[in-house]
């Protein structure tokens, strides 16, 4: 018997309003699995996502982000056996498989391996893919835990092989579960061992609860740029400041574009634009095209490696920042914010993107946003003048009538 359901991530009231609205592209999974006695046999709660890198028709190299399980089945978890130990098996999207197995000694249990599997055959999620069929990737993992713990992985876990990348965050999981009880004595990680004693300098004199991360200058404007093969498909210059909040500490980083590598991918409908450093593990954006006649950016990932040593990561798929039509460019001179989330905001600089139709490399007409629209200040001097002599006309009216008034009551 599986018992099962799915929650969105832990947070603020704020996160639901956020879910309604489709903001979070990344849900926490949860299994609870019991026995014939309906007594818990394997409890499981995580985070994960995948990136895969494929060849194209056009011998193009594009990169997908699996990042939504709200479909996500259990079929054919199990809590073992004799001769099998338990196994937890996710079925997702369209040819989507995800299972890990257990073993288990005398003193410890293990999670002995991951398996993911993905069917290029999908044209929605593969489109153009070059080679079609289904592929696997195998990961054997074994790693132990004393029996009757259960495992806590609150960092980032990365594992890559054959073009794929996995990540997993916010891991609890506990298999071969005595008693029926799941157990309340935590066996940590490496990287959540080191990121405990870790522990951020907060001035007690301060009384908000989040600390306020120094200003920093403006940042350096970069030029980055994707090339499909036949020519430049995507264009972007811009300075990018990132606002991070976590654990109730914010930061701001300034991205350098001298020490940041982009790549990136063009297709009719979706462009990406990825950036990398060596504390950026990814920074997505994502255009899409809309109505056939418009882009704009629709989705935003990222990956940080955060002075603490901690890992933050978040994915929003639901924009819709920097509108403008097909066959020009969005410009932005002035400071804008894209929020991402109540914990991550993106101020940008000097910003002017063209992720489709890009002709000979060059940048087409922009559409300007509104902040550098000085022509909206006309009519609001112009209006703001003629209420200010209106209300000067009124008075000198009223004044002169009184005047008058007063002089016929001397007669």
């Amino acid at each position: 018997m599986v018992c099962f359901h799915l929650s969105p991530i832990p947070g603020s009231g704020l996160v639901l309003l956020c879910l309604v609205l489709g903001a979070v592209s990344s849900y926490a999974l949860e299994l609870n699995l019991t026995d014939s006695k309906k007594a818990t046999c394997l409890y499981a709660k995580w985070q994960m996502n995948f990136t895969i890198h494929y060849e194209t028709t056009s011998k193009n190299y594009t990169i997908v982000t699996i990042s939504d399980f709200g479909n996500a089945t259990y079929s054919g978890s199990t809590c073992g056996d004799y001769q099998n130990g338990p196994k937890i098996a996710v079925r997702f999207g369209s040819g989507f498989s995800w299972i890990v197995n257990f073993t288990k000694e005398v003193s410890t249990y293990s999670i002995d391996s991951i398996s993911f599997s993905y069917d290029t055959n999908d044209n929605t999620t593969f489109p153009d893919a070059k080679e079609k069929g289904n592929f696997t990737v195998y990961d054997p993992v074994a790693f132990g835990i004393p029996l009757n713990d259960i495992f806590r992985c609150s960092s980032i876990s990365t594992l890559e092989k054959n073009d794929v990348v996995q990540h997993y965050w916010d891991v609890h999981v506990q298999a071969f579960v005595q008693n029926g009880t799941v157990s309340t004595k935590e066996f940590l990680c490496d990287k959540d061992k080191t990121s405990t004693t870790v522990v951020p300098i907060v001035h007690t004199t301060v009384p908000s609860p989040t600390t306020t991360p120094t200003p920093k200058e403006k940042p350096e404007v970069g030029s980055y740029s994707v090339n499909n093969g036949s020519g430049t498909c995507l264009l972007a210059t811009m300075g990018l400041q990132l606002n991070i909040t976590q654990d109730k500490v914010a930061s701001v980083i300034n991205i350098n574009p001298n020490t940041t590598d982009f790549t990136g991918s063009c297709h009719s409908q979706t462009a990406l634009l990825r950036l990398n450093s060596s504390n950026i593990k990814y920074l997505d954006f994502l255009f899409a095209v809309k109505n056939e006649n418009r882009f704009y950016l629709k989705e935003v990932n990222v990956s940080i490696y955060l002075v603490n040593g901690s890992v933050f990561s978040i994915a929003n798929n639901n924009l819709s920042y920097w509108d403008a039509p097909l066959g020009s460019s969005y410009m932005c001179n002035k400071e804008q914010t894209v929020s991402v989330s109540g914990a991550f905001q993106i101020n940008t600089f000097d910003l002017r993107v063209q992720p489709f139709n890009v002709i000979e490399g060059k940048y087409s007409t922009a559409q300007e946003c509104s902040l550098d629209d000085d022509t909206i200040l006309i009519p609001i001097i112009v209006g703001a003048g003629l209420s200010g002599l209106i209300i000067v006309i009124v008075i000198a009216y009223l004044i002169g009538r009184r005047k008058s008034y007063a002089g016929y009551q001397t007669l």
